[in-house]
């Protein structure tokens, strides 16, 4: 499968108030990742909160303009260039259902704004039956198109948000955490949707969480990101099974398992310490300061992200 998607040395800076006169001060929130999607695939990007991984997302699709490194979309550098024709291909589900959606506005308009400005229904009995089909497939009703955000469910409200972003008929979805305001019964039904939609409709996803469980079930990669840095990127099956960065490995073990005698005799990896600032990351490897086997080359070098085995990268001195 070729490249939907592909991000080559992607920084993204936010200007930091403070600081000595005179003096910049910038919150590196992504720094130096580079990774590809392929057509039809999930690559799934976990992470603790303020690793990176939204803001990773929304520079992909320039809700952020990026500070350095390059974005392709099938081939095409769209860095620099006008979004308008690339709006209609790339979308974002986004984390919050209850924010993201205009209180003013029926769910009929929310969802038919975006028909109205590409132009994509020729009559007005097109659009609506267009917006009827949208609901239809994301699991609402007709009827619905005529209510406001505020009278439906947090799982509904999320549904109202994907049915916006299939609305331009796009072919890569970034999906913010689209999943983590939900209670878990919903969740189940949401990622399942995901699914059946991706089959139905051939569509590339991003899948951003800070829940490794979520991710392993939908993705066929995951890239897992610590303080603006990916640290490891593999299959899901390989990553899961056989992870190498200790960070990878301590997310892993925080999963629940339904077994309560393999839960027991599983060895929970507990990491010390906080998170350090963006502001003024560590030297070397950003992850040193909580991990068990830093030594004074992790300091002083920064570790290359590099492929230990097929398809299998990882960022650590001492992992393999």
């Amino acid at each position: 499968m070729s490249k939907l998607i592909e991000v080559k040395n992607l920084k993204q800076y936010f200007p930091a108030p403070g600081g000595r006169l005179f003096e910049r001060r910038f919150i590196k929130a992504v720094d130096d990742v580079s990774f590809y999607i392929r057509k039809g695939e999930t690559l799934g990007l976990v992470g603790e909160s303020g690793c990176g991984k939204t803001t990773t997302g929304k520079t992909i699709i320039r809700l952020h303009e990026p500070t350095a490194g390059k974005i392709f979309y099938d081939g095409i550098d769209i860095t620099h260039v006008n979004m308008l024709p690339y709006r209609r291909k790339m979308q974002i589900v986004f984390q919050d259902p209850y924010a993201s959606l205009n209180p003013r506005m029926t769910v009929g308009d929310i969802v038919g704004e975006a028909i109205d400005i590409h132009k994509l229904a020729e009559s007005e009995q097109a659009r609506k039956d267009k917006i009827y089909d949208l609901l239809d497939k994301v699991g609402l009703n007709t009827e619905h198109a005529n209510r406001f955000p505020h009278e439906f469910s947090g799982g509904q409200r999320q549904r109202i948000g994907i049915a916006r972003a299939l609305a331009v008929d796009p072919e890569f979805i970034v999906c913010d955490e689209p999943v983590s305001a939900l209670d878990v019964s919903i969740q189940a039904q949401i990622i399942n949707m995901f699914e059946e939609l991706q089959s139905d409709l051939g569509l590339t996803y991003l899948f951003i969480a800070h829940d490794l469980s979520v991710v392993k079930h939908i993705s066929n990669r995951i890239g897992v990101m610590y303080l603006g840095k990916l640290v490891e990127l593999a299959d899901s099956y390989e990553l899961t099974f056989h992870s190498l960065h200790p960070y990878t490995k301590s997310l892993i073990s925080a999963i629940p398992i339904a077994d309560p005698k393999t839960s027991r005799n599983r060895k929970r990896i507990v990491l010390e310490g906080d998170v350090p600032s963006p502001l003024n990351p560590p030297s070397g490897c950003r992850f040193r300061t909580r991990c068990q086997y830093a030594t004074k080359l992790c300091a002083e070098e920064e570790p290359e992200f590099r492929e230990v085995s097929a398809g299998h990268f990882v960022a650590c001195h001492h992992c393999c």
